[in-house]
C-alpha cells in the first residue's frame, strides 16, 4: 500500500474555532503519511489569505502543503506574488485551476482556464512546482462534450500539469471508462480518483447537484431510507465508499484523494480500512 498515492484536502475555515479544529484534523490524518494536504481556493480568490495561511501553517508543521490556485478576479502581478510566497516558503505544489468568479462579477472579469494558468506558471516559474490539474469523469457541467472535455484536459497536461485529480463520483465504471478515453486521446499521467465520504444525505445531494456529479439512485435511496439516523447514514457510507476504493486501487487506480470536508473520523477509519499504514504518535 506504501506505493500508492495518498492525499487529503481541506477548506480555509474563516473562524478560530475552526482554526483550531483544522489544527487537530490535520494532525490525525497526518499519521497516515499522505504525499500532501492540498487546500482549497474560494470562487475568484476569495479565500486567498486564508488558504494562504492554512498552507504556510500546514507547511510548518512538517506536512506537504499543496494550494489550490486560479486567477478569478485577480491580477496577474497578485497571482505572481502568491506563487512567489510559496516559493519562498519551500511549496513545491499547486493545484492549478480555472476557478469560478464570485457572484456579481461574471461579466466584468475574464476567466482564465487551468491549462491557461498552467502554462503562466511555467513561463514564469519554471519547474519550481509540480502542477496538479483537475478532471472530470462524469464530465464538466459546462463541457460541450465529453471528448472536448477530455480535449482540454489533454491541453493542461500539454502546458505542464504532471497529474490530475478527479471530481468525487461513485459509480467506478465512470472512472475507467475515462482513464481509458484519456488513454486512447494519448493522455498517460496518472488520474487520481478523488474520494467523497458519505456521512450526510442532505448536504451531499445539494452538493451533488450543484456540481455535476451523478449519486446513483439505489445510494440517493438508501441514503433517503435512513432519514436522520446519522448512525445508519454512517456505517452505509463507509461500506461504500470501502468497496468503492478497494476496487479502484485492485484495478490500477495510481491512488486516493480524499475530500475530508474538514472532518478526521470517517476519513481516518476509511483509510484503515483500506489498509493505509498509521504512525501513532
Amino acid at each position: 500500500m506504501n506505493d500508492r498515492h495518498l492525499s487529503f484536502e481541506f477548506f480555509p475555515p474563516k473562524t478560530p474555532e475552526g482554526r483550531e479544529k483544522l489544527r487537530f484534523v490535520h494532525s490525525q490524518l497526518a499519521r497516515f503519511n499522505p504525499e500532501f494536504f492540498s487546500v482549497t481556493y474560494g470562487a475568484g480568490g476569495s479565500t486567498r489569505d486564508h488558504t494562504r495561511d492554512i498552507v504556510l501553517e500546514i507547511n510548518r508543521a512538517g506536512s506537504n502543503a499543496t494550494p489550490h490556485l486560479s486567477f478569478g478576479g485577480d491580477s496577474k502581478q497578485s497571482v505572481l506574488s502568491l506563487l512567489e510566497t510559496y516559493r519562498e516558503a519551500g511549496i513545491r505544489r499547486i493545484v492549478a485551476l480555472r476557478g469560478d468568479l464570485p457572484s456579481g462579477m461574471g461579466g466584468s472579469t475574464q476567466l482564465v482556464y487551468a491549462n491557461e494558468l498552467v502554462q503562466f506558471i511555467r513561463e514564469h516559474f519554471g519547474d519550481t512546482f509540480e502542477l496538479l490539474v483537475a478532471a472530470y469523469p462524469e464530465i464538466h457541467p459546462e463541457a460541450e462534450s465529453y471528448k472536448k472535455d477530455i480535449y482540454w484536459l489533454g491541453q493542461k497536461f500539454l502546458a505542464g500539469a504532471s497529474r490530475g485529480i478527479t471530481q468525487y463520483f461513485y459509480n467506478i465504471d465512470a472512472y475507467f471508462y475515462f482513464r481509458d478515453q484519456c488513454l486512447a486521446a494519448g493522455i498517460q499521467s496518472p488520474i487520481i480518483p478523488g474520494i467523497m465520504p458519505i456521512t450526510n444525505y442532505q448536504n451531499l445531494i445539494r452538493f451533488s447537484d450543484n456540481c455535476g456529479a451523478d449519486v446513483p439512485r439505489w445510494i440517493r435511496q438508501q441514503l433517503k431510507s435512513y432519514g436522520t439516523d446519522a448512525a445508519s447514514i454512517r456505517a452505509f457510507g463507509l461500506d461504500v465508499v470501502s468497496r468503492l476504493c478497494e476496487k479502484l486501487l485492485a484495478e490500477g487506480a495510481p491512488g486516493l484523494h480524499f475530500y475530508t470536508m474538514n472532518q478526521a473520523d470517517t476519513c481516518t477509519t476509511l483509510c484503515r480500512n483500506l489498509g493505509f499504514p498509521i504512525t501513532d504518535a
